[in-house]
């Protein structure tokens, strides 16, 4: 189990379940923009807004 950057405990859970838990994380601490978001995880905008809003 890894402790990510923002405070969160990661590893536990499937890829994608740990991807949405690390970009909520992101978002919620940095005030970034799904843009912004999706830049810095190397994903699409899409992505990011679909993991978030389900």
């Amino acid at each position: 189990m890894k402790r990510g950057r923002y405070g969160k405990e990661y590893g536990t859970l499937d890829p994608i379940s740990d991807r949405v838990l690390m970009l909520g994380a992101y978002i919620a601490a940095s005030g970034a923009t799904v843009r912004e978001a999706a830049k810095r995880f190397g994903v699409s905008k899409s992505t990011v807004h679909i993991d978030n809003t389900k």
